[in-house]
């Protein structure tokens, strides 16, 4: 039996910022909000994964923290953005406005490390990013829209001490996040 796993690093701490930026959206039908205290930055989604290769991922993503170079850092949380475009929403975000170098590095180390193993390539430019809501239908795409563009709002610095390797499992409620492994920088 797979297990489907992420490489993240959790916004812990910052979960009753990422309501207040939500709340922005509280009059948008269609958007299905993600679980503040499960926000999270997705470094990498491997997917479905055997359980067998499991113990050999965490030697690689070791290794991928060594290969990024990367101290513990700060990253500071702000400003609204969209996945794709303002005229077709699927993914609603907040950004880094610092940290995103760092965070782009390890990205790039771990992608390296798990495409060697077989996981599948980005088949998008890397955006360090913290989904805070999935569009479901555009019933009402102006408001969000309305919101993206005219808010700009600070969420607050996090320490980065560490990447973290997460199993979802996806429940009836929305999925639930598991910490499998932790990476110190």
């Amino acid at each position: 039996m797979g297990k489907r796993l992420f490489v993240s690093v959790d916004l812990d701490g910052l979960a009753d910022e990422i309501a207040a930026v939500q709340d922005h959206f509280e009059d948008a039908s269609g958007l299905n909000f993600v679980d503040p205290e499960q926000a999270h930055v997705t470094v990498k989604f491997l997917g479905d994964t055997d359980s067998e290769r499991v113990e050999d991922l965490v030697g690689e993503l070791d290794a991928a923290v060594e290969d990024a170079g990367v101290d513990p850092f700060e990253a500071e949380f702000g400003g609204l953005g969209v996945f794709p475009s303002l005229d077709y929403i699927s993914v609603v975000w907040v950004g880094t406005r610092t940290g995103g170098e760092e965070l782009t590095r390890l990205h790039e180390a771990v992608e390296e490390r798990t495409t060697a193993m077989g996981f599948d390539a980005e088949d998008h430019e890397f955006t360090p990013h913290v989904t805070v809501a999935r569009m479901e239908h555009a019933g009402d795409k102006s408001l969000v829209q309305e919101v993206v563009r005219g808010r700009d709002p600070d969420v607050g610095t996090l320490a980065v001490e560490e990447i973290r390797l997460k199993e979802s499992t996806l429940g009836p409620d929305g999925p639930t996040y598991e910490t499998v492994e932790r990476f110190p920088l």
